[in-house]
């Protein structure tokens, strides 16, 4: 077994004994568990306290939306956070500053509802597979009490008694479609029965005596006592799918909502119905949500007409109706009242938060991505540094990178998947996407401009900007563009370029193909010219990259090794980084122009050395479920990465 390397800033320590499972060090600190080889002790000598990356902010997705289904959001009995599900994700962000966010990650499928225990100290959380997870809320690792799994389908909705202390759950199903259980044993504490079809919709009055009440597509409610709970008879009043079904906090009354556009009232006690809200109907589109005020005299409902409406129950009239826009997009699928805060959840994932004194304009709309993010790249601008990110559905986003305040570009940008990204020095941002255009979008006014589109030829995978240069690698050919028109394409390569770069200085491009190769390209004039040299690696390329003085050309492949070149000494092997098991997919050099970044499909985040291979960082799990799509640097010590779960990390990075 080769010597381990032991990089100068662990310190040095002196293992004085080692006896079965735990090794001794001279100042008392004690590493147990089995060591098998010297790489693992060398590893595990990390002074604690001391790790070389910490995870500074989390700028969260937004939720996963889908037309025509309800979104439940879980409110915290606190009344501090609130959360909402996107893909296999459960997404918990503070109602007050929601920039502040925290993810958790531990479901196999895709997550599609979460609620917060009335104690605060747990969630249940349940999947498409019928999984309920139950976790913990104070710790930050966020630690498994307990996983069942009562129903065999997707789950819709979750409900716990107010000593939280049993646990309905009800969605699809093939023999039933919702069960009632206690939460430490996962023991039946009756059953829910009385629906044809799945059920959309639980709640359990929050007093003795219990009553619990269901909602489902077959129209119909149903009403039970307990516990344990038994079926007691059926809410025939909807015409069509129920969706939602709601006891107030104080227990008295009982609401329903449904696609028919009406909500019913209820005795919370009797299930006997009492009235309905604003007449022959409440809203003129479907009902998706409700969420009673804290004192139990006033809801609010979200609907398909793109409204939410705030009720007085006593007086079953609208006080206010809150306009949220004109468009498809603009369909209100879910809400929250929490304390103060009024909520509602847009169908393109957008959460408003209403404001009672002015309906048509929200205190303030939170943005983000709800699809995969696939490139990001960083630019400074009035003196503040800007997350620009694009994502799977031709969405691109910008974040403040200090306060994670965000916003969409305005107008109407990319129709595709956007690929690449990249500033340039006429302050605007150069985007490459699978509609088969580039964009050059102005920072200032960060408004999508329609003259300021390139139409190609073929689908562009890569671009790069300098020296007022843009080059694009398209399918099948590179187009060489100056002052947002094309100056030159070059077909027939003879090889499948990958992407390419253009050298700070301008007057060079390296372009990676699928057959291991770089190749060199010389900018004259407005031209490309293949001077002959290329550059070889160990497999097809999947990034490369530039320092930003121009010294180096990293380069990787997916034989899983990155390459850096000496650019003043002909493009001569200055070192090669083996670390990933799987191959690397991105790159980005620090600002410092001595350290480099890679993500690979193995889920790891390597930061590298480029004067030693063996001196390097390595970040696991950076993303959890998902490899890391594209990286930045904000600042010497400031890694941004983000991935498929539509999420933006900020890590600091300490040498």
């Amino acid at each position: 077994m080769g010597k381990a390397r032991q990089p100068a800033s662990w310190g040095r320590f002196r293992v004085c004994v080692i006896r079965q499972g735990s090794v001794h060090i001279a100042g008392g600190a004690s590493l147990s568990t089995h060591i098998h080889s010297l790489e693992r002790l060398t590893i595990s000598l990390r002074p604690a306290g001391n790790m070389p990356y910490e995870l500074k902010r989390v700028f969260a997705s937004l939720p996963q939306m889908e037309r025509g289904v309800a979104k439940v959001i879980g409110g915290d009995p606190k009344g501090n956070n609130f959360l909402y599900t996107n893909g296999k994700c459960v997404i918990i962000r503070n109602i007050e500053n929601p920039a502040i966010a925290d993810v958790y990650t531990e479901h196999a499928h895709q997550v599609t509802v979460a609620k917060y225990a009335p104690s605060g100290f747990y969630i249940a959380s349940g999947d498409a597979s019928g999984k309920i997870r139950i976790w913990d809320t104070t710790q930050k690792e966020h630690m498994l009490k307990y996983e069942y799994t009562p129903i065999s389908g997707k789950v819709k909705d979750i409900a716990w008694t107010e000593d939280s202390k049993r646990i309905a759950v009800v969605g699809d199903g093939r023999e039933k479609f919702g069960s009632v259980f206690l939460w430490d044993s996962g023991s039946s504490v009756g059953e829910i029965s009385g629906h044809a079809k799945l059920i959309n919709s639980v709640d359990i009055r929050q007093k003795r005596p219990y009553r619990l009440a269901t909602a489902s597509d077959d129209t119909c409610g149903s009403f039970f006592e307990g516990p344990p709970f038994k079926f007691k008879f059926t809410l025939r009043d909807h015409s069509q799918f129920v969706n939602c079904i709601r006891f107030s906090p104080d227990g008295s009354r009982l609401v329903t909502a449904g696609a028919d556009g009406q909500i019913f009232v209820y005795d919370g006690a009797t299930g006997e119905r009492v009235g309905s809200l604003g007449g022959e109907k409440a809203h003129k589109g479907g009902i998706y949500a409700v969420s009673w005020s804290p004192d139990s005299s006033q809801l609010i409902s979200a609907s398909g007409d793109k409204t939410v409406k705030l009720w007085d129950v006593g007086a079953a009239t609208a006080v206010t109706t809150f306009n949220l826009g004109s468009d498809v997009s603009d369909q209100q699928l879910g809400c929250l009242w929490q304390k103060d805060h009024l909520l509602s959840i847009s169908l393109s994932g957008y959460i408003n938060y209403l404001d009672k004194n002015n309906p048509d304009r929200p205190i303030r709309t939170v943005k983000g991505h709800t699809k995969s993010i696939q490139c990001l790249t960083v630019h400074k601008g009035d003196g503040r540094s800007y997350i620009y990110s694009g994502s799977h559905d031709g969405h691109i986003n910008y974040w403040d990178a200090e306060t994670g305040e965000n916003d969409c570009f305005s107008g109407k940008g990319h129709s595709n998947q956007v690929s690449k990204m990249q500033a340039d020095e006429a302050n605007e941002l150069v985007t490459c996407s699978m509609d088969d255009t580039l964009r050059y979008t102005n920072l200032s006014k960060k408004e999508y401009s329609a003259s300021d589109v390139v139409k190609m030829d073929s689908q562009p995978k890569s671009v790069s900007v300098s020296g007022g240069f843009t080059l694009a690698v398209c399918i099948g050919q590179l187009v060489l563009l100056k002052d947002k028109k094309k100056v030159f394409t070059m077909d027939n390569l003879g090889y499948e370029a990958e992407v390419g770069v253009i050298h700070p200085g301008g007057t060079t491009a390296a372009v990676g193909g699928n057959d291991g190769k770089v190749r060199l390209y010389s900018i004259q004039g407005n031209t490309l010219k293949d001077e002959g040299k290329t550059l070889e690696a160990k497999g097809c390329i999947t990034d490369i990259a530039y320092s930003s003085d121009g010294a180096y050309l990293a380069v990787i492949d997916e034989k899983k090794v990155a390459t850096v070149f000496s650019v003043a000494d002909g493009y001569s092997v200055k070192n090669e980084f083996y670390g990933h098991h799987a191959k690397p997919v991105s790159l980005a050099w620090s600002p410092d122009n001595e350290h480099f970044a890679t993500g690979g499909m193995d889920m790891m985040v390597y930061v590298w050395t480029i004067s030693d291979p063996d001196k390097r960082i390595k970040i696991p799990d950076s993303h959890r479920l998902h490899h890391v799509s594209s990286l930045a640097w904000i600042d010497p010590h400031t890694l941004v990465t983000t991935s498929h779960d539509a999420t933006v990390k900020q890590w600091t990075i300490t040498y």
